[in-house]
């Protein structure tokens, strides 16, 4: 039931209404319980409720309704693993570039850095690649979770699990790719190298084995992605931005409540022992925590004043405190990516008390 904020004084009413002494302790007791509700009421201070169900990371499988939604992304995570195996091995031509630019005229050692760069940049093309395919599985989730099966996000979440956990790997892995490729600078430096290279074998009129590969403009979105110190973060951001902008019939809400509820939830799990007695290892203690914080980073790029005013649906310090209860060395990267991956964390509408928590 809705309710107007009536514009009467508490003490108005506890001072002209009191329970008699005749009656009972039990209706005393009700009588209390009825005006504090009706309090709450007329000076509109009752919040609203976290949501508190268990979203089932581990085990959920999708319903009938969800199956459709459910296979078209799943194919695209089945890769999202050896996408992220790629990633970690990759060593670089490091040591091939530098001898070739030191020795600009020995010609068998360019063609040695070039036969090094080449295979690399297919990888790095196979990643970028990866990000549209991961921004289009985004899309299909999204459009499921936003749609109006239910009434609100919780919901969403609640009712169609198997969505939810798909929408957490996505996160998952976002941060796990970008965690692994900001400490990992061969990549810029291989990719810069090829592009060089393929331009002065251009102007020479040299034939180039990997040009029919990455052509120029592809090259020049391919360098745009890597120049970004978090790209597959930023394809998410984007991909959510233009989700909204070609769903003009949605407000905004829907989308954004989907983000910070999903934030809502795992801080909920992560902070009742009921719920997280139920993760049967470590390894999901820890997933829930990266999605908390990959959601949270994804909000605060998608909402107009982001996650950390005082508008926000987030309870940012609650968010940080979960964090900061896990063991130090586990979550440090997670609170470095809010401290340095985040749009609005030093916008004047933060307040001191979040920015302390951070530092």
């Amino acid at each position: 039931m809705d309710y107007m904020c009536l514009a009467v004084e508490p003490e108005v009413i506890f001072n002209s209404v009191s329970p008699s002494p005749c009656i009972s302790a039990n209706a005393a007791t009700v009588w209390y319980v009825v005006m504090g509700n009706l309090l709450k009421v007329l000076t509109c201070t009752d919040l609203e409720q976290e949501p508190n169900f268990f979203l089932d990371f581990e085990n959920a499988q999708p319903t009938e309704a969800e199956r459709e939604t459910w296979e078209e992304v799943d194919v695209v995570l089945k890769d999202a693993l050896g996408i992220l195996d790629e990633l970690q091995a990759y060593k670089g031509a490091g040591q091939e570039i530098r001898e070739a630019i030191q020795n600009p005229n020995d010609e068998a050692l360019q063609d040695q850095a070039w036969a090094a760069v080449v295979p690399l940049v297919g990888k790095l093309k196979k990643f970028y690649e990866f990000s549209q395919r991961l921004e289009a599985a985004l899309h299909s989730l999204l459009r499921a979770l936003t749609s109006e099966t239910y009434d609100d996000p919780t919901q969403h979440l609640e009712r169609e699990q198997a969505l939810a956990k798909q929408f957490a790997e996505i996160l998952h892995f976002t941060l796990r790719f970008d965690e692994l490729k900001m400490t990992n600078p061969a990549i810029q430096n291989d990719f810069s190298y090829y592009r060089r290279t393929l331009s002065r074998m251009r102007i020479n009129n040299v034939p180039a084995e990997g040009e029919n590969e990455v052509n120029n403009e592809l090259a020049n979105r391919i360098s745009l992605f890597y120049a970004d110190a978090t790209p597959m973060l930023k394809t998410l951001s984007d991909g959510t931005t233009k989700f909204v902008s070609e769903n003009k019939n949605l407000p905004i809400e829907n989308t954004t409540d989907v983000l910070s509820t999903m934030a809502s939830v795992c801080k909920v799990m992560l902070e009742t022992p009921e719920y997280r007695s139920r993760f049967s290892s470590d390894e999901t203690v820890s997933f829930c925590l990266r999605v908390m914080v990959g959601v949270i980073i994804l909000y605060d790029y998608v909402h107009p004043v982001g996650a950390f005013a005082k508008s926000s649906k987030i309870d940012m310090k609650g968010c940080i405190k979960v964090l900061r209860d896990q063991p130090p060395n586990s979550v440090e990267g997670l609170l470095n990516a809010l401290r340095y991956t985040t749009k609005h964390l030093n916008d004047e509408s933060t307040t001191k008390t979040i920015k302390s928590m951070l530092q």
